[in-house]
């Protein structure tokens, strides 16, 4: 159920040029923290709307591949060890901070993001459509819940992952994502907490 079709950019666009042009320098073996800086000449708001598209596809996917160990039963809050817990809020089902279990918070979590992405007043993907004044908050707002599954993941089904042998490509993918929100400063260095031991 939290598994989600890809979203795709519209080739021709300048999204498309933008995103095959990180993608490639991801695939080149370069420097993740020299790949995402923004390229020469780009709007920053371009740079950001791919990237927060790339790693929901991401991001989605991992989750996607072990979500089977993530059960209301084994996850039945959705937390980051004994620390941290993440509750849910959103402006419409739940007004307040909501207890849920992991895989529910997950689930609110792709469909909002979904929700999000898809919305033209938000992230325009027609030529000339301005960002919206918000852009910037609102994409704060997914990568700090984004990076919320990575703690999820990493303290609490890392075992499933080394057993997947997938540990490789999820490390690159954090990797790649902490350079960027870093580079940008995206998300609240308090909400990195979690994973600041692991991250260093």
């Amino acid at each position: 159920k939290t598994f989600r079709p890809r979203k795709r950019f519209e080739p021709g666009t300048q999204r498309f040029e933008l995103y095959k042009k990180a993608q490639a320098s991801l695939k080149s073996g370069l420097d993740l923290k020299a790949v995402v800086q923004l390229p020469p000449g780009e709007n920053i708001n371009d740079w950001i709307a791919v990237h927060v598209v790339d790693f929901f596809n991401r991001i989605n996917l991992i989750y996607g591949t072990m979500s089977e160990y993530c059960t209301e039963r084994s996850c039945p809050i959705m937390s980051g060890g004994l620390k941290y817990e993440y509750r849910w809020q959103d402006d419409s089902k739940y007004k307040k901070p909501t207890k849920l279990s992991a895989p529910q918070y997950m689930c609110m979590l792709m469909d909002w993001i979904e929700m999000l992405i898809n919305n033209e007043d938000i992230f325009p993907t027609r030529i000339g459509v301005p960002f919206p004044k918000q852009f910037q908050q609102v994409c704060t707002k997914i990568l700090t819940r984004l990076f919320r599954v990575f703690v999820h993941v990493y303290i609490h089904h890392f075992d499933s992952i080394i057993n997947m042998g997938a540990e490789a490509h999820v490390n690159t993918c954090y990797k790649h994502f902490y350079y960027f929100i870093r580079e940008f400063s995206l998300v609240d260095h308090r909400e990195l907490e979690p994973l600041v031991r692991m991250t260093q």
